[in-house]
């Protein structure tokens, strides 16, 4: 007898020790445990919606450089060979048509190299070519080679009295990009935000699981309490059925808690780009930080590191801009383009290189509206209104924008105070139960009693998580309208990342 106890127990010991290795591989596997600054940094470096931000700044990085490209000298290469055989009608001196068959090949090779000037908005290219005309032998007419060179050649062109835009893109496309540079880092403010949401969704949820979990085993021992008392008649039976719907209620809400843990579940699970069974072990960030923010410094933040503010003046550029193009395009309009270069022709290759004449060639070309029935004038019209209605919601906006700062920056403080309160109330909520459970076990007190103090713990558990969830979103909040962290006394500002 004494064998088969000694091989239950060995068995049983094995059993224990099977189980608390399997359940390190599954938790190994499938369990993370973390804190809100790692659900954070996993959200900000993994999730989708952080490389969604990445692949947006790669988005406007590119753009940029291609304006940049858009400055810079442009060679060209250009070729343009050509046959052509056929019959055509030739006028003679006498004013008749002769049809003449013709056969030619012409080939022609152009590199130019060109360059934009913005501040005038023209255009300087300098170029050479090279061009060769065979005339194959026909009925009456021998074949012959001609050339013709444009060794070097230099012009420039100008639009006069015209809407410039190469000078307001060189004004706007900087905004955009640096617009873009601080959008990057908004955006991977906001996945921190919206991670720091779905954490104490699931961590609430989770705490209150637990809640229900311990609810419904006291509800249970209570129940089975109060059914012995109910026997020896000690309680009415108006009690012993409140304690069983007491029961019944505590079985509901842990069955909610539990779904709406599984859902919140996968809700952070889908966010952080996570797959398969997880279970979250989060660590309640209960410690409140001494952290206070100075509404003036933090105004000065968000006026330095928000794209709104660059925002802002992005949109009255291009208001601006669209005044321009209104008044360059109603009234007579002028382009002039001069160019000098040096050319020569002759049969022979080696010809058309030497003894080299100038070649001039300026050209003007004048358009003049003579009536375009108001259009023009309405057209400026409606651009100086767009700017100035810009100009008013553009200042309007700022100052919201300012109002917002300051006004969440005084707020930060009394949500962090609210708190401090809500943890204290909470802890005399806990004791208070803890009492008068124990008073109700020893039967000095009634059944309405202990529901009292376990609705009023109740009210100040659900208090107490919902204000220290309201502080670090309160905090999540200000480091997104700032971009800098108060905790850490350190800029969100982020280095985009580098693009290939």
């Amino acid at each position: 007898m004494d064998m088969m106890s000694i091989q239950l127990k060995v068995l049983f010991i094995l059993a224990i020790l099977f189980s608390v290795f399997a359940g390190n591989r599954v938790s190994a596997q499938n369990e993370y445990r973390l804190t809100l600054d790692e659900v954070v940094a996993l959200a900000q470096s993994d999730a989708p919606d952080a490389l969604l931000a990445t692949t947006r700044w790669k988005y406007t990085y590119w753009s940029y450089q291609s304006f940049l490209a858009d400055f810079k000298p442009q060679i060209l290469l250009r070729a343009n060979p050509s046959f052509n055989r056929t019959i055509e009608g030739i006028t003679l001196p006498n004013g008749s048509v002769a049809f003449t068959e013709r056969s030619f090949m012409q080939n022609q090779a152009d590199l130019s190299l060109l360059q934009d000037f913005a501040p005038t908005g023209g255009t300087f290219f300098l170029g050479s070519g090279l061009s060769r005309l065979d005339l194959f032998a026909t009925a009456g007419q021998p074949a012959l080679v001609s050339y013709l060179s444009n060794p070097v050649s230099l012009g420039f062109s100008q639009p006069l009295f015209q809407y410039n835009n190469m000078k307001w893109r060189k004004k706007i496309e900087p905004i955009i990009y640096k617009e873009g540079e601080k959008q990057y880092s908004e955006q991977m403010e906001d996945v921190a935000n919206k991670a720091a949401t779905l954490f104490f969704d699931l961590l609430i949820s989770q705490l209150d699981a637990d809640a229900a979990i311990q609810d419904k085993a006291n509800a249970d021992t209570l129940l089975a309490l109060s059914e012995g008392r109910y026997g020896v008649g000690k309680i009415a039976e108006t009690d012993l059925l409140q304690v069983q719907l007491n029961a019944m209620q505590a079985e509901t809400r842990l069955a909610e808690a539990q779904l709406n843990m599984q859902t919140n579940t996968e809700e952070l699970r889908d966010f952080l780009g996570l797959h398969g069974e997880i279970v979250f072990d989060l660590i309640p960030p209960y410690e409140i930080p001494p952290t206070s923010v100075d509404p003036q410094q933090a105004l000065n933040y968000a006026l330095q590191n928000r794209s709104t503010i660059v925002g802002f003046d992005r949109r009255l550029e291009e208001a601006k801009r669209e005044v321009a193009r209104s008044l360059g395009e109603r009234g007579p309009t002028v382009n002039v383009e001069t160019q000098f270069g040096l050319t020569q022709t002759g049969s022979q290759l080696n010809q058309v290189y030497t003894n080299l004449i100038d070649q001039e060639v300026v050209r003007v070309g004048l358009t003049v509206p003579i009536a375009d029935w108001g259009k023009s004038k309405a057209s400026k019209a409606v651009a100086l209104a767009s700017l100035e209605l810009e100009q008013k919601q553009v200042e309007q906006e700022k100052e919201n924008f300012r109002h917002v700062v300051v006004l969440r920056s005084q707020q930060f403080d009394l949500i962090r105070r609210n708190a401090e309160v809500a943890q204290r109330y909470f802890e005399a909520a806990q004791k208070r139960y803890g009492i008068t459970y124990q008073r109700y076990l020893i039967g000095k007190i009634s059944i309405t009693d202990l529901n009292l103090a376990l609705a009023d713990q109740e009210g100040a558990r659900r208090g107490y998580l919902q204000s220290v969830r309201d502080f670090w979103m309160a905090l999540y909040d200000i480091r997104g309208l700032t971009l800098y962290d108060f905790v850490k006394d350190q800029t969100l500002m982020l280095s985009p990342p580098a693009t290939n």
